[in-house]
Formats: C-alpha cells, structure tokens, sequence
C-alpha cells in the first residue's frame, strides 16, 4: 500500500512539473533604472571602437612596421595552404570522374544482363510453345494410331512426331 502511494505521488509530480515549470509568479513591477543626462552611446558591435573596447585590431600594419620573416612565413604557409586545396579539387575531380566512369560501367552491365533476360524469357516462351505443339502433335497420332488398331481393317499411320 505504502509502494503504491508513492508510485501514484511521484507519477503525479512527474506529471504534473512541466506544467508548474511553466506558470509564472506575479512579481514586483519594475522600475526604470535612472538615467543621466548625457545618454551612453556604446560602439556598434564590428566597428572599430568596438574593437577597441575588447582589445583587438585589425587594421594592417604599414609596410616599414612588418617583419619579412613573418610576412615570408605567411606566404609560404598561403602558398601550402592553396597548393592543398588545389590537391584536394584535382582528388575529388578525378574521384567524381572514376565515379561517374563506374556507374556508366554499371548501367551498361544493368542493360546486358536484361537484354539476355529479355532473350531467355522469348527462348523459354517459344520452348513451351513447340513443348505444347509437340504434346498436342502427339495425342493425335496416339488417337490415330489407337483408332486404327481397333478398325477391322488396318490403316496406316505415320510415324510418331518427332523434335
């Protein structure tokens, strides 16, 4: 009994959380904060004051201020940068023409192998057609030959079909 009224009472407050979470308390209301007589503009977040304000620039430095070694060293990790990129284009052009070469390979193979359905379907249809003509040739001559065999006199009969 005590199990289930603790099983009934935790069912319910499961139940019933999403609902309190979701009700709001009255609360006191808000005044405006003072202001002063000169508002504070703050910087338009991207610009330069901005910028400033978090410590950061991003303005070039002239040419006399920059270091060759590190200007040289951005080159040369550029020019690695842009060589792999280029390897990676070359890579996934030649892997997209090895793909489409495959499925054209694939398609052709899909058309051959129902071409030769195709061919063995007609082949089986016309070996059933001459089974069913053969069958049909030979119950009339079995027919003929038992209808002479019980005339009085004899009759001639050809020979049985043969395929």
């Amino acid at each position: 009994m005590i199990r289930f009224i603790s099983a009934a009472v935790s069912a319910l407050t499961l139940a019933a959380a999403p609902a309190v979470a979701q009700t709001t308390r009255p609360q006191a209301p808000v005044t405006p904060p003072q202001t002063s007589a000169t508002p504070a503009s703050s910087p338009t977040p991207g610009s330069e004051a901005w910028l400033r304000l978090r410590g950061e620039s991003y303005s070039v430095a002239p040419e006399a201020e920059q270091d060759p070694a590190e200007v040289a060293a951005t080159v040369r990790l550029n020019a690695e940068i842009a060589a792999r990129n280029e390897a990676a284009e070359r890579l996934e052009t030649e892997e997209n023409a090895a793909w489409e070469a495959e499925q054209a390979r694939w398609r052709a193979e899909t058309a051959r192998i129902e071409t030769q359905r195709a061919q063995w379907e007609a082949d089986t249809a016309a070996a059933e057609a001459a089974r069913l003509r053969y069958e049909r040739e030979r119950a009339a001559w079995e027919a003929a030959a038992a209808a002479c065999r019980r005339a009085s006199g004899g009759c001639i009969v050809g020979p049985a079909p043969k395929y």
